[in-house]
């Protein structure tokens, strides 16, 4: 059994655990700005507490949860991806991402995914368990001090890696209270994204929540016989329904959703398919984001290729639906969530 994770614990916990040490009330301050504003890493980094105190808190906390076990970068620099160890022996991927003017961090808000998606490497894997908000934002804070080394700032959160969030919808939103806090890392609600596979009633949950962080709907497909395929859930939430829960979505919020969907050559790449989703999002405020598959290792699917992506953007675009075309990362560093997580499992 290992002790709890310091960055687990709410304000009211630390104060708690600080009145049972003795601690002057200031002490919480100062915790608080080493965890969050600091970010540090270990506790030797925080040099305002006095030397007991830190022994105290060592004895009762894992301060930082996560251990670099591989890191890789693709060769124009611009993904790196890291496979971290938890203190229960399992593993997660985090990616961070490098574009103009904006670096991107990928997350991981599950150990595994129960999803089942099948062109996914982490629903290839299966799923172990959900990982506490503590574990989610040790993965953004590392990125922040990995960036801070070369003076940059992380300037987008995607949870978007391993897992379903909204299957770990309360540790994803203590994560994100956190993460847009004030006094927590003070990182603002629009540039966060959550990405989930349609999970109805945690969609209409957070509709009701009104947040500022934005939504991604991964759609994958025009029809519901195909999406079944593709990603097993649809068999629970179809897309009618998904549509229209996310129809309510910016009604409610006025902000946009975005769709995303990735194109399998031979699968749901035609121009059919793009009547079909034009078809289905018409009149929604929606951004459709396209990108060709990433495979994973022991997958049959391949990524359509680049013809095929922009014809499929420019139908939709005659179609009248706003379309993006994503870039693919670190194809050669298995970029694709779970990868790396799949090879170390099977060790």
């Amino acid at each position: 059994m290992t002790n709890p994770i310091l960055y687990d614990q709410t304000s009211e916990s630390l104060q708690a655990v600080l009145r049972e040490l003795g601690q002057p009330a200031f002490r919480l301050k100062q915790l608080e700005e080493g965890l969050y504003q600091h970010r540090y890493l270990n506790f030797g980094e925080f040099t305002t507490l006095p030397k007991s105190l830190l022994e105290a808190l060592e004895e009762r906390f894992v301060l930082f949860p996560l251990e670099v076990v591989q890191e890789i970068t693709s060769r124009d620099k611009r993904t790196e991806k890291f496979l971290f160890k938890l203190p229960d022996d399992n593993y997660i991927e985090t990616v961070l991402m490098h574009y103009e003017g904006r670096h991107t961090v990928c997350i991981s808000t599950q150990v595994g995914c129960p999803m089942g998606c099948v062109f996914c490497a982490t629903g290839q894997m299966g799923y172990t368990r959900n990982l506490s908000a503590g574990e989610i934002l040790s993965q953004i804070i590392f990125c922040m001090r990995r960036l801070q080394a070369s003076d940059t700032d992380l300037t987008n959160v995607v949870y978007m890696g391993m897992g379903e969030p909204f299957l770990n919808y309360d540790e994803v939103m203590s994560s994100i209270a956190r993460l847009t806090d004030q006094k927590g890392l003070n990182f603002g609600a629009r540039r966060i994204t959550i990405s989930t596979v349609g999970i109805l009633p945690r969609i209409r949950q957070f509709t009701e929540a009104k947040s500022q962080v934005n939504l991604a709907l991964s759609l994958h497909a025009s029809n519901d016989a195909l999406r079944s395929t593709l990603v097993p859930s649809n068999e629970f939430y179809p897309l009618n329904a998904l549509i229209e829960a996310s129809k309510k979505y910016t009604d409610y919020t006025h902000r946009r959703v975005l769709i995303e969907y990735a194109l399998i050559d031979g699968v749901n790449d035609t121009i059919a398919h793009a009547d079909e989703l034009a078809t289905l999002l018409h009149g929604m405020l929606c951004l459709v984001n396209l990108i060709a598959l990433n495979p994973s290792r022991d997958g049959d699917l391949k990524g359509s290729p680049r013809e095929k992506v922009e014809a499929f953007r420019d139908r939709l675009m005659k179609r009248s639906i706003q379309t993006t075309i994503r870039l693919k990362r670190g194809i050669e560093i298995n970029a694709g969530c779970g990868q790396l997580a799949t090879t170390q499992k099977g060790k």
